[in-house]
């Protein structure tokens, strides 16, 4: 059996389209439902209308939905982004705050005065900060150590 005779390229060309389409079409479908119940505007009869028509009638669904709301979907989409990545850095620094005390940043300190990283001036500025509660140990010497390397 020679596959190559009996499965032209053109055939093959067409499968791969056929497929790519598809494909595009459950990736809109999928975006299109979870812009349904993302959106805060639709009341819960509208989310429930909505979910209706394009599960009853996909085709004709998506492209009603896309015509009628499709201009704010990118704008829901970037708010959503924006909404998830203000919760992660806000965990990120409530969670990276909360594991340094004074007395890490102060051995951080003499560990950099003992290598010769900083001099004993800019170490005692950046104790300072650190007792007081001025700033952290990163933010003091990253500026002091910059022009050594």
């Amino acid at each position: 059996m020679y596959f190559a005779y009996d499965y032209p390229l053109m055939g093959a060309f067409w499968t791969m389209m056929w497929f790519f389409l598809w494909f595009m079409w459950l990736f809109l479908l999928f975006k299109v439902v979870f812009d349904i119940f993302r959106d805060d505007s639709l009341s819960g009869w509208g989310k429930a209308g909505w979910a209706i028509f394009v599960i009853v009638l996909p085709f004709l669904g998506v492209f009603v939905y896309l015509l009628a709301r499709g201009k704010g979907m990118g704008r829901r989409e970037m708010e959503h982004t924006a909404q998830k990545r203000q919760e992660f850095d806000s965990y990120v620094k409530e969670t990276a705050g909360s594991n340094r005390s004074s007395a890490d940043e102060l051995v951080k300190l003499s560990e950099l005065r003992t290598r010769g990283d900083i001099t004993q001036e800019e170490f005692e500025r950046a104790k300072g900060l650190v007792l007081t509660g001025g700033g952290h140990t990163n933010r003091a010497t990253s500026s002091t150590t910059s022009g050594r390397h």
